[in-house]
């Protein structure tokens, strides 16, 4: 298993996070087969993965947590079988669970007018803030990519800023005007106070008032507090700002393609969930306001 999580890790290339969920997943898996007195890779069968996918389930795991376990496992088993650790894929015809998919949550457009709205740019924190706001719904990036951009990431002439998603993968999002002014203005009258009470020199884009890095959980510490001073009763998840993004995008006629490069979406099928989103917003919206609805 050691060797398998190397692989992901230099091969591969994931996350840290994905790879702890995979050591995780796994672990539990091996103690499983341990438990049952199977230590030879050779031994594992389809009966054993099964059994224990129904302990999974029977200890009231989630389908969608079970077909992770699945995915886990299989990734595992190809592992082996492809640097011959064993001689066959006991995985193999193993089907994914149906997962239900929940259309995710996203404010309306007045609702992120309201909420980007809510800093006060009179004082330098409030102007971080607004280009904080700014940024996140100007791009969809996520907050782990917010947080890590560091100043030589954005180019306020050019209008893009260089973004490190997923594994290291590195993508260039344009920037909108808004987005622009609220940095420009950020950077020139509020980050270099706030840089300057910190004893060693800071790259980082969004800085905490003590002048280093802002962390992820100050930065929705951030968004939360806004959230309620703008009134708003939708329960702010990490990703509301990015679910919002892609689907107001989509909405006014955004290509799909297009909107997959700008979230770092590796497969299309991500991205499809806010055109479902766009329906049924649109049918929610029908049904409220149409005489025969």
């Amino acid at each position: 298993m050691e060797d398998y999580l190397h692989f992901l890790q230099v091969e591969r290339q994931l996350a840290a996070n994905t790879i702890t969920s995979y050591n995780r997943d796994l672990t539990d898996y091996i103690d499983f087969l341990v438990e049952n007195q199977i230590t030879n890779v050779d031994a594992i069968t389809r009966r054993e993965i099964i059994l224990y996918l129904q302990k999974m389930k029977e200890t009231g795991k989630s389908t969608r947590t079970v077909s992770r376990y699945i995915s886990s496992i299989r990734s595992f088993h190809q592992f082996l079988l492809r640097e011959k650790v064993a001689t066959d894929d006991p995985t193999v015809h193993l089907e994914l669970p149906k997962i239900e998919q929940k259309l995710p949550n996203v404010l309306s457009m007045s609702e992120v007018d309201r909420l980007i709205e809510a800093p006060d740019r009179n004082k330098a924190q409030g102007k971080r803030d607004y280009a904080l706001l700014e940024i996140l719904y100007g791009t969809g990036m996520r907050v782990s990519e917010l947080i890590a951009l560091d100043v030589n990431d954005i180019h306020l002439s050019m209008g893009f800023v260089r973004v490190f998603g997923k594994g290291g993968k590195e993508r260039i999002v344009p920037l909108g005007n808004k987005a622009i002014e609220a940095c420009t203005v950020y950077i020139n009258e509020a980050r270099r106070k706030m840089v300057s009470k910190s004893s060693t020199p800071e790259d980082a884009l969004f800085v905490n008032m003590r002048g280093g890095r802002l962390s992820r959980q100050g930065c929705w510490k951030i968004i939360k507090g806004y959230a309620v001073e703008a009134n708003l009763k939708k329960d702010l998840t990490p990703h509301i700002l990015r679910h919002s993004f892609a689907t107001h995008l989509i909405e006014n006629g955004a290509d799909l393609r297009a909107v997959q490069e700008m979230l770092g979406h590796s497969d299309i099928s991500t991205t499809q969930i806010y055109t479902h989103v766009s329906r049924s917003r649109l049918k929610e919206v029908y049904t409220k306001h149409h005489p025969r609805a």
